[in-house]
């Protein structure tokens, strides 16, 4: 099991908007995180910044990674192009952050 953790951006004046989706995240997305090893998975928001902090464990970094490579979350991630600092591939803007620490 790895632990990743990661940030995102909201857009500015969308926060209410990415709340309201993630509470009714497809259930074909979560079907293929769990087909691909994702537990523990977690997003939380800073309200005055408006960064999202994420933190999931996974079986393997290569099972995380080709998540990306499915339709359910190419379509997500289409969803939640206008509400999200994106790069220019269209994806987003998710910034690795390195462990520290870690208290087992």
């Amino acid at each position: 099991m790895t632990r990743t953790a990661f940030l995102m951006t909201i857009k500015p004046g969308n926060a209410n908007e990415y709340i309201r989706r993630h509470r009714a995240v497809w259930s074909d997305l979560v079907a293929v995180l769990k087909l691909h090893g994702v537990s523990n998975y977690s997003i939380y928001h800073h309200a005055p910044t408006g960064q999202l902090f994420g933190y999931a464990e996974v079986v393997n970094v290569e099972q995380w990674e080709a998540i990306a490579r499915t339709p359910e979350c190419r379509r997500w991630w289409a969803y939640m192009e206008d509400v999200m600092v994106y790069n220019s591939d269209h994806t987003p803007n998710a910034e690795p952050l390195t462990e520290v620490y870690h208290l087992d």
